[in-house]
Protein backbone atom coordinates (compact mmCIF):
# COMPACT_ATOMS: atom_id res chain seq x y z
CA UNK A 1 0.00 0.00 0.00
CA UNK A 2 1.52 3.67 -1.13
CA UNK A 3 2.31 5.44 2.40
CA UNK A 4 -0.18 8.12 1.50
CA UNK A 5 -2.98 5.77 1.45
CA UNK A 6 -1.73 4.22 4.44
CA UNK A 7 -1.51 7.35 6.23
CA UNK A 8 -5.39 8.05 5.74
CA UNK A 9 -6.11 4.51 6.90
CA UNK A 10 -4.01 4.84 10.17
CA UNK A 11 -5.41 8.45 11.28
CA UNK A 12 -8.51 7.94 10.32
CA UNK A 13 -10.08 7.11 13.82
CA UNK A 14 -8.16 10.67 15.06
CA UNK A 15 -9.78 12.74 12.07
CA UNK A 16 -13.03 11.16 13.01
CA UNK A 17 -12.56 13.15 16.21
CA UNK A 18 -11.75 15.79 14.93
CA UNK A 19 -14.72 16.39 12.53
CA UNK A 20 -16.75 15.20 15.44
CA UNK A 21 -15.85 18.73 17.62
CA UNK A 22 -19.32 20.09 18.32
CA UNK A 23 -18.69 23.65 16.14
CA UNK A 24 -17.60 21.60 13.31
CA UNK A 25 -20.89 19.58 13.12
CA UNK A 26 -23.46 22.67 14.51
CA UNK A 27 -21.96 25.07 11.46
CA UNK A 28 -22.26 22.04 8.76
CA UNK A 29 -25.55 21.85 10.10
CA UNK A 30 -26.22 25.74 9.78
CA UNK A 31 -25.50 26.48 13.61
CA UNK A 32 -23.52 29.86 13.55
CA UNK A 33 -22.73 33.37 15.23
CA UNK A 34 -20.40 36.04 14.03
CA UNK A 35 -18.75 35.34 17.92
CA UNK A 36 -18.26 31.72 17.05
CA UNK A 37 -16.88 32.31 12.89
CA UNK A 38 -14.65 35.33 14.88
CA UNK A 39 -13.15 32.89 17.18
CA UNK A 40 -12.42 30.58 14.45
CA UNK A 41 -10.63 33.65 12.81
CA UNK A 42 -8.51 34.87 15.29
CA UNK A 43 -7.11 31.39 16.57
CA UNK A 44 -6.92 30.42 12.82
CA UNK A 45 -4.60 33.98 12.63
CA UNK A 46 -2.02 32.93 15.44
CA UNK A 47 -1.64 29.25 13.79
CA UNK A 48 -0.90 30.46 10.40
CA UNK A 49 1.21 33.22 11.25
CA UNK A 50 3.91 30.20 12.56
CA UNK A 51 3.20 28.61 8.87
CA UNK A 52 6.04 30.15 7.12
CA UNK A 53 8.58 29.84 10.45
CA UNK A 54 7.51 26.24 10.82
CA UNK A 55 8.07 25.32 6.98
CA UNK A 56 11.82 27.07 7.34
CA UNK A 57 12.49 25.15 10.65
CA UNK A 58 11.90 22.37 9.02
CA UNK A 59 13.34 22.64 5.49
CA UNK A 60 16.30 23.29 7.73
CA UNK A 61 16.32 20.15 9.89
CA UNK A 62 16.14 18.09 7.17
CA UNK A 63 18.39 15.20 7.19
CA UNK A 64 20.85 15.05 4.00
CA UNK A 65 19.01 12.13 2.20
CA UNK A 66 15.62 14.27 1.93
CA UNK A 67 17.11 17.61 1.92
CA UNK A 68 17.90 17.45 -2.40
CA UNK A 69 14.26 16.46 -2.76
CA UNK A 70 12.06 17.45 -0.31
CA UNK A 71 13.92 20.96 0.32
CA UNK A 72 12.71 22.49 -2.92
CA UNK A 73 9.26 21.39 -2.48
CA UNK A 74 9.12 22.96 1.56
CA UNK A 75 10.46 25.56 -0.58
CA UNK A 76 7.75 26.05 -2.84
CA UNK A 77 5.44 25.95 0.33
CA UNK A 78 6.81 28.78 1.84
CA UNK A 79 6.52 30.88 -1.13
CA UNK A 80 2.39 29.79 -1.62
CA UNK A 81 2.30 30.68 2.26
CA UNK A 82 3.04 33.94 2.15
CA UNK A 83 0.94 36.29 3.61
CA UNK A 84 -2.08 34.20 4.53
CA UNK A 85 -2.38 34.88 8.08
CA UNK A 86 -2.92 38.80 6.73
CA UNK A 87 -5.67 37.52 4.59
CA UNK A 88 -6.94 36.68 7.94
CA UNK A 89 -6.83 39.95 9.62
CA UNK A 90 -8.84 41.19 6.52
CA UNK A 91 -11.41 38.47 7.56
CA UNK A 92 -11.67 39.93 10.60
CA UNK A 93 -12.00 43.35 10.03
CA UNK A 94 -14.96 42.26 7.18
CA UNK A 95 -16.57 40.83 10.29
CA UNK A 96 -17.02 44.00 11.85
CA UNK A 97 -14.27 42.61 14.39
CA UNK A 98 -11.20 44.66 15.94
CA UNK A 99 -8.00 42.91 13.71
CA UNK A 100 -5.42 44.42 15.23
CA UNK A 101 -6.77 43.02 18.65
CA UNK A 102 -5.85 40.26 17.33
CA UNK A 103 -2.82 40.45 15.71
CA UNK A 104 -1.27 42.27 18.83
CA UNK A 105 -3.22 39.35 21.02
CA UNK A 106 -1.98 36.18 22.42
CA UNK A 107 -4.01 33.13 20.81
CA UNK A 108 -6.32 30.02 23.30
CA UNK A 109 -4.58 28.10 25.33
CA UNK A 110 -5.32 25.16 22.58
CA UNK A 111 -3.34 26.67 19.83
CA UNK A 112 -0.59 27.61 21.68
CA UNK A 113 0.30 24.30 22.25
CA UNK A 114 -0.46 22.97 19.19
CA UNK A 115 1.93 25.56 17.88
CA UNK A 116 4.94 24.34 20.60
CA UNK A 117 4.00 20.66 19.51
CA UNK A 118 5.09 21.87 15.93
CA UNK A 119 8.09 23.74 16.74
CA UNK A 120 8.65 20.91 19.29
CA UNK A 121 8.31 18.18 16.98
CA UNK A 122 10.68 19.59 14.24
CA UNK A 123 13.60 20.32 17.22
CA UNK A 124 13.48 17.73 19.24
CA UNK A 125 11.82 14.98 17.17
CA UNK A 126 12.27 13.47 13.59
CA UNK A 127 11.75 16.50 11.65
CA UNK A 128 9.37 15.28 9.19
CA UNK A 129 6.67 14.62 11.58
CA UNK A 130 5.38 18.20 10.81
CA UNK A 131 4.24 16.88 7.65
CA UNK A 132 1.84 15.08 9.80
CA UNK A 133 0.56 18.76 10.53
CA UNK A 134 0.30 19.72 7.12
CA UNK A 135 -1.34 16.65 6.22
CA UNK A 136 -3.59 17.37 9.18
CA UNK A 137 -4.62 21.34 8.46
CA UNK A 138 -4.15 20.90 4.52
CA UNK A 139 -6.99 17.63 4.79
CA UNK A 140 -9.77 19.57 7.13
CA UNK A 141 -9.64 22.13 4.53
CA UNK A 142 -10.29 20.08 1.83
CA UNK A 143 -13.01 18.34 3.56
CA UNK A 144 -14.34 21.55 5.53
CA UNK A 145 -13.41 24.38 4.57
CA UNK A 146 -15.51 25.56 1.19
CA UNK A 147 -18.64 23.68 2.67
CA UNK A 148 -18.28 26.23 6.08
CA UNK A 149 -18.03 29.19 4.75
CA UNK A 150 -20.86 28.78 2.43
CA UNK A 151 -22.91 27.82 6.09
CA UNK A 152 -21.82 30.51 7.60
CA UNK A 153 -22.39 33.08 4.75
CA UNK A 154 -25.53 32.37 3.75
CA UNK A 155 -26.81 32.16 8.02
CA UNK A 156 -24.57 35.36 8.63
CA UNK A 157 -25.05 37.46 5.07
CA UNK A 158 -21.79 38.60 5.55
CA UNK A 159 -20.08 39.84 2.77
CA UNK A 160 -17.50 38.18 0.32
CA UNK A 161 -14.77 39.68 1.55
CA UNK A 162 -15.56 38.21 5.13
CA UNK A 163 -14.16 34.55 3.79
CA UNK A 164 -10.73 35.12 1.79
CA UNK A 165 -9.29 32.42 3.97
CA UNK A 166 -11.76 29.71 4.48
CA UNK A 167 -12.18 29.91 0.44
CA UNK A 168 -9.02 29.81 -0.72
CA UNK A 169 -7.61 27.47 1.37
CA UNK A 170 -10.66 25.05 0.49
CA UNK A 171 -9.21 25.37 -3.14
CA UNK A 172 -5.40 25.97 -2.60
CA UNK A 173 -4.96 22.93 -0.69
CA UNK A 174 -7.09 20.70 -3.11
CA UNK A 175 -3.96 20.99 -5.59
CA UNK A 176 -1.79 20.96 -2.12
CA UNK A 177 -3.43 17.65 -1.36
CA UNK A 178 -2.43 16.15 -4.72
CA UNK A 179 1.08 16.97 -4.67
CA UNK A 180 1.63 16.22 -0.82
CA UNK A 181 0.60 12.65 -1.75
CA UNK A 182 3.04 12.08 -4.12
CA UNK A 183 5.82 14.01 -1.74
CA UNK A 184 4.46 10.92 0.85
CA UNK A 185 5.42 8.36 -1.25
CA UNK A 186 8.76 9.01 -1.95
CA UNK A 187 9.25 8.73 2.01
CA UNK A 188 9.95 4.92 2.19
CA UNK A 189 11.77 4.68 5.58
CA UNK A 190 9.61 3.30 7.97
CA UNK A 191 10.92 5.26 10.87
CA UNK A 192 10.14 8.66 8.97
CA UNK A 193 6.78 7.44 8.10
CA UNK A 194 5.51 6.72 11.82
CA UNK A 195 6.73 9.80 12.94
CA UNK A 196 4.58 11.47 10.52
CA UNK A 197 1.64 8.83 11.40
CA UNK A 198 2.09 10.15 15.34
CA UNK A 199 2.35 13.58 14.45
CA UNK A 200 -0.56 13.13 12.41
CA UNK A 201 -2.46 11.51 15.08
CA UNK A 202 -1.96 14.34 17.53
CA UNK A 203 -2.35 17.04 15.31
CA UNK A 204 -6.03 15.57 14.78
CA UNK A 205 -6.32 15.99 18.42
CA UNK A 206 -4.26 19.13 19.11
CA UNK A 207 -6.60 20.92 16.35
CA UNK A 208 -9.50 19.08 17.25
CA UNK A 209 -8.90 20.96 20.82
CA UNK A 210 -8.52 24.41 19.21
CA UNK A 211 -12.18 24.11 17.85
CA UNK A 212 -13.56 22.35 21.03
CA UNK A 213 -12.21 25.70 22.73
CA UNK A 214 -14.30 28.11 20.62
CA UNK A 215 -17.30 29.30 21.80
CA UNK A 216 -20.79 27.55 20.44
CA UNK A 217 -23.29 29.12 19.09
CA UNK A 218 -26.13 30.14 21.16
CA UNK A 219 -29.16 28.12 20.52
CA UNK A 220 -31.72 30.56 18.82
CA UNK A 221 -34.15 29.89 21.91
CA UNK A 222 -32.01 31.84 23.95
CA UNK A 223 -31.69 34.56 20.65
CA UNK A 224 -35.30 35.32 21.17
Amino acid sequence: MPFFQRLLRDTEAARAGLVAAPIIQGCLAGRVSLPSYVAFLTEAYHHVRHTVPLLRACRAALPARHAPWLGPALDEYVEEEQGHDEWILDDIAACGADAQAVRHGRPGHATEVMVAYAYDTIARGNPLGFLGMVHVLEGTSVALALQAADQIQAHLRLPDRAFSYLRSHGTLDREHTAHFALLMDRIEDPADQAAIVHAARAFYRLYGDVFRSLPLPEPVEALA
